[in-house]
This record gives structure tokens, sequence and C-alpha cells, in this order.
């Protein structure tokens, strides 16, 4: 079994206990307590997030954290990561509460679940213009929070072919990354890749499943020293 696909055992184990256990939580959508069912999308996807994260690869996250080092951004000793990882959490969440933006705590890790609707027109891969501020708030954070990797990725939908929805989830995660870079996060911290509709995080099989399976999601991942 290759070491992928342990990892994604790993996650669709995580998405259980998770979906499971949480009878009542905080919508991150409008901060009010609503029931597990209604938030399983958002926790499956940041579930999923963490699973597509690792998609670049142990060498490309080596990679872009030697090179980071070497210009002097530095990592974050072991001791300090969960801290460091809370304070920035709540950073993005004080800035993006309303805005359609989930922010959901994965170990280490933080994801931030961009829904289509949201980010962008139906078949389109121009960011819409009204959500330009939320991205610049998530770049004021990045910007502050600089011991992390930043990975970008665009899924869709199953409706239309993978010749189809390929280039446009990369497409989508391109722009994203192209924008937080005009807004000064540096690109050696970030990776961008297209997912297509391998991993969603509702049925197809619905006009509100496809909307949730429509989205970008933005996996922040600590710097470690060592």
């Amino acid at each position: 079994m290759s070491r992928f696909m342990t990892l994604r055992g790993m996650v669709i184990t995580l998405i259980v206990i998770m979906t499971a256990s949480a009878c009542t939580t905080v919508n991150p959508y409008t901060r009010e307590e609503q029931t597990a069912k209604a938030t399983k999308g958002a926790l499956i996807g940041a579930a999923i997030g963490a699973v597509a994260g690792v998609v670049s690869g142990d060498d490309s996250r080596e990679r872009r954290k030697r090179a980071l080092i070497g210009a002097g951004i530095g990592g974050i000793a072991g001791a300090g990561v969960g801290y460091y990882m809370d304070v920035q959490e709540a950073r993005l969440r004080a800035e993006l509460e309303a805005s359609g933006v989930s922010v959901v705590r994965v170990g280490d890790n933080i994801v931030l679940n961009m829904p289509g609707n949201v980010t962008f027109d139906t078949n389109q891969s121009d960011i819409k213009g009204n959500f330009y501020p939320v991205l610049d708030s998530v770049a004021v954070v990045l910007n502050e929070y600089e011991k992390t990797l930043v990975e970008i990725a665009g899924h869709t939908d199953s409706t239309g072919t993978d010749e189809i929805n390929q280039p446009l989830s990369e497409r989508r995660a391109g722009s994203v990354s192209h924008y937080l870079e005009s807004r000064d996060v540096l690109s050696m911290r970030m990776a961008a890749f297209g997912l297509s509709s391998q991993y969603p995080v509702s049925t197809n099989a619905t006009t509100e499943g496809r909307q949730l399976n429509r989205r970008v999601e933005i996996t922040l991942v600590p710097i470690v020293e060592g």
C-alpha cells in the first residue's frame, strides 16, 4: 500500500470520528450553533483538505521549507507549533467571520474552505470582484504568520468530464495563488494544484451537494524546525 493511500485512509477515519462525535457545533458561516448534520460538509471538507494537502508530496514540502529557511524565514520550534497555529487560527476566524469562508483546524494544519459559488462564477476561474477583500484579509494574516506553507487545491463537482474539470480546478487554484502573490505572499511558500472531482465532500446528485463540492481549499502547514 502506498504512503498516499495510507494517509488517505487515516483521514477517512478522521472523517468518521468527526462526524460521529459532533452533536452540535458552530456554523463557520453564521457563527450560530447548529446540528452536526448541517455542518457535516464543512467538517468533511476540512478532513479531505488534509488529504489534498499532501498531494504535493513530502519532497515538494521539503524543497519549499529549505528555500524559506535559506531565505531567512526560519521555522517554528517543535514545542511552539501548537501555539503559533492557535494564534493564526484565531486571527483568521476574526478576519473571515461572515465572509463565507470556513476556518477549520485539522491537527496542526488550518484549512480554509472557499465555496465555489462565493469565489467564482459558474464554470469560471476569474475571482469574483466582491471576493477580493476576503482574499486581502487572508493575505494579511499569511504575511503576519509567514512560518507556514500554503497549499491551494481546486475542486469541482462531477458535472462534465475530467478533461473539462481538471484544468478548471487548476485554473481556480492558480487564480487564488496568483492573487495572494500579488498581495506579497511569497510564491515559494505556495503550491497550487487541481484535483478535479476526485474528493467530493457531499453527494453530486443534488444541487446543494454539487455546490459544496465546487470549492478551493487552502491548507496551511507549519514549518517546523529540524
